[in-house]
């Protein structure tokens, strides 16, 4: 089996089984869960995990929730400003064992044209050879950030009380990802 210490060289995270999601409060009395579906990625390790670098870039454009109309007002100026800002980026700064399989990874998070940092939790799923050969990893995470923070602030006022988004925006990831040559 597999462990973070023996993860070495660089992999890059295969989009057909990854996501990259967010999850929101909805008037106060749900959530509404939505992902992107263009991103890409890549972390190169070494002997050291401390010098792993993990970069990520989201088209903000492929913004889905299974409303159409509802993703369309997302890629407006009142959330994402896609035709400005059509990147989301993270960039590590650092990387450290946070358990026996867990990773604690710090970055830079940037949203439109707002950088912030962030850190992400990540547990380790595994490694495994699928059947093309292909070395792949899996890590899950989440993290919650205040998307006020990065200027989406987009505000409607409820009769109730309360707000129709919250504010705190939990991101979610799952990926798996492919070891090059």
């Amino acid at each position: 089996m597999t462990t973070l210490d023996q993860l070495n060289g660089t992999y890059v995270i295969d989009p057909t089984h990854s996501q990259i999601g967010f999850v929101a409060r909805h008037a106060m009395v749900t959530k509404v869960r939505g992902s992107f579906t263009e991103y890409s990625g890549q972390a190169v390790t070494g002997p050291d995990l401390a010098d792993a670098k993990i970069d990520v870039t989201v088209q903000m454009a492929s913004v889905d929730t299974r409303n159409a109309d509802r993703d369309g007002h997302l890629r407006t100026g009142d959330f994402f400003s896609v035709e400005e800002f059509p990147e989301m980026t993270f960039t590590s700064t650092s990387v450290e064992k946070a358990g026996e399989d867990a990773l604690r990874v710090t970055g830079d998070l940037t949203i439109k044209g707002t950088t912030r940092p962030i850190t992400l939790d990540l547990d380790f799923q595994g490694a495994a050879t699928d059947p093309n050969g292909n070395e792949r990893i899996g890590f899950e995470g989440s993290t919650t950030i205040n998307r006020k923070d990065y200027g989406v602030n987009f505000h409607a006022a409820l009769e109730s009380g309360g707000v129709l988004v919250s504010d705190k925006i939990q991101l979610e990831l799952e990926v798996s990802a492919i070891k090059q040559a």
